[in-house]
């Protein structure tokens, strides 16, 4: 009895605690609900990948605020030579190609260089106002007339320099076997000692021997040095051109670009194209003491399947010798010197404290943009070495041009993008000229199918059939000389130009300036 007694009470006392049945059941029933809704929950992520947002469109890509302004997109930039333009012109390529801006193309690789600028070389030139380029950057010797007739009233306009003695080095590497006066020398410091020795003005490419800036800038670079002159031509760039950058304070030349185009952070950042090699070759011999160190040697032929080899000539320099060629550039060191007091100026004005932390964050950019895009840490590589023979850099003179090799397992569009910042400038000229030259698919020529293999000696084909330039010598595939390849390193002069050479010598009433100041 007294068992029963405490039954009854212990089944009246739990659900007075614990809840009557029913919530019970209610309870039971949300439990279920959640497991099921969690369970179809891991069940949708697993079949639905999300969207991968690439590196390029973090808010790190448009860097420190420009304010209000409104980016520039007609531009005309001169691409002087061994002065990092490549790097620069680079940038321009990708900024129009991500903008769907108009390009000013030549009809080869080069707007007519090494003669005056003419429009009639712009491809797809009908007049001026005819037709809307937004940028022209390719190699030109700068003739303000001809470019004005190109390109809109409010172009931008802007250039690059270099140290005259370090764009001497560059440029005797570069061009040892295209220039006369570098080729019959035994080393730059032979040709500093006594350049009248070696120097004819009258010989054909010789003008990468002396003044080179200037020449390039379209000027008289064989006119003997007044201080008069030399303030005359640094008035007509000055009036012509907003910003000349520096190629030896790189970086700091990004950032007042960047504010004075008002452009993205990502639009100037960039990787070094058209480096040269800087290691000295497994032969154990040094070439001496360079801006970059080339490599001892370098391929510059195949025959047989066999790499030629050319010992590369001395490099090295005293402090005489610099000062030296500095005389014998003279016009280039009065250029140099004069903006780059410029350009201090310029950074001045834009705060010292500002500029190093905007330089700062360029760099990490670039530093992340590498890590992402670029193999093994973003170290450049022998032409031959990358596998993909569509970036294969062209190869000139007697040095080795490096390029990069892509990350591999990128998502599309940060390939695409990463893809840009490395692609050499002749196949990127190619790509852009088929873009707003499209033919019928029947008319386009096939991909080049002589890219080099490990090993051998070549360098990268250009298109031929869109540039309309020809194939010269036999038929054997290693007797062939391409003029593209002739025209990128200034050893041949187009037919169709020599019209406009002769005005040039008959040019009686300006002897010194080959372009004048229209305004």
């Amino acid at each position: 009895m007294l068992l029963r007694r405490r039954a009854r009470m212990l089944r009246w006392l739990v659900p007075a605690r614990l809840g009557p049945v029913w919530m019970w059941k209610v309870l039971l029933l949300f439990v279920a609900l959640a497991f099921a809704g969690q369970l179809l929950g891991v069940i949708f992520n697993k079949s639905v990948h999300p969207v991968t947002r690439s590196i390029f469109s973090s808010p790190d890509a448009q860097g420190p605020s420009l304010g209000s302004c409104q980016p520039h997109n007609h531009i005309m930039f001169l691409k002087t030579h061994k002065t990092a333009s490549s790097t620069v012109l680079n940038m321009l390529y990708r900024f129009g190609e991500e903008h769907d801006l108009r390009f000013a193309l030549p009809l080869g690789y080069q707007l007519g260089y090494p003669l005056p600028f003419n429009a009639h070389r712009v491809k797809g030139y009908q007049g001026p106002n005819a037709v809307e380029f937004h940028i022209m950057g390719n190699h030109m010797r700068f003739y303000k007339p001809e470019v004005e007739k190109v390109m809109p009233a409010d172009t931008f306009y802007f250039s690059i320099i270099r140290d005259p003695v370090a764009l001497a080095e560059s440029s005797f590497a570069y061009y040892k076997e295209v220039a006369p006066a570098f080729r019959k020398t035994k080393g730059l410091g032979d040709f500093a000692d006594d350049p009248m020795k070696y120097y004819d003005p009258r010989l054909r490419n010789n003008h990468y021997a002396r003044n080179l800036l200037w020449f390039d800038f379209g000027m008289d670079h064989n006119i003997n040095f007044s201080v008069a002159l030399a303030k005359h031509g640094v008035a007509m760039i000055r009036q012509t051109f907003k910003l000349i950058l520096v190629s030896e304070y790189f970086d700091q030349s990004m950032i007042l670009l960047r504010h004075a185009l008002c452009w993205p952070l990502d639009a100037v950042v960039s990787f070094s194209l058209n480096a040269r090699q800087q290691k000295p070759s497994n032969t154990g011999r040094t070439s001496g003491s360079w801006v970059g160190r080339a490599a001892d040697i370098a391929i510059v032929g195949n025959k047989g399947g066999i790499p030629q080899f050319k010992a590369l000539p001395n490099m090295s320099l005293t402090e005489e010798q610099r000062e030296k060629l500095r005389r014998w550039n003279a016009l280039d060191w009065y250029v140099y010197k004069a903006f780059n007091q410029t350009f201090w100026e310029e950074v001045t004005k834009f705060g010292h404290a500002k500029m190093e932390e905007e330089v700062a964050i360029l760099r990490t950019r670039r530093e992340e943009l590498a890590r992402v895009c670029l193999k093994d840490g973003g170290k450049p590589v022998e032409a031959h070495r990358i596998r993909d023979k569509s970036i294969r850099p062209f190869q000139s003179g007697l040095i080795k041009i490096l390029g990069y090799e892509l990350q591999p397992g990128l998502d599309a569009v940060t390939r695409a993008a990463c893809l840009r910042m490395i692609r050499p400038e002749i196949q990127y000229k190619d790509l852009l000229d088929a873009k707003q030259f499209p033919r019928a698919p029947a008319a386009q020529a096939q991909p080049p199918q002589d890219a080099p293999e490990a090993g051998k000696s070549s360098v990268f084909r250009p298109d031929l059939s869109r540039t309309g330039e020809r194939v010269l010598g036999g038929d054997a595939p290693e007797r062939k000389m391409l003029e593209p390849q002739r025209d990128w390193d200034r050893s041949h002069l187009l037919r169709n130009n020599q019209t406009l050479m002769q005005r040039q010598e008959n040019r009686k009433s300006s002897p010194t300036l080959l372009w004048r100041v229209s305004h």
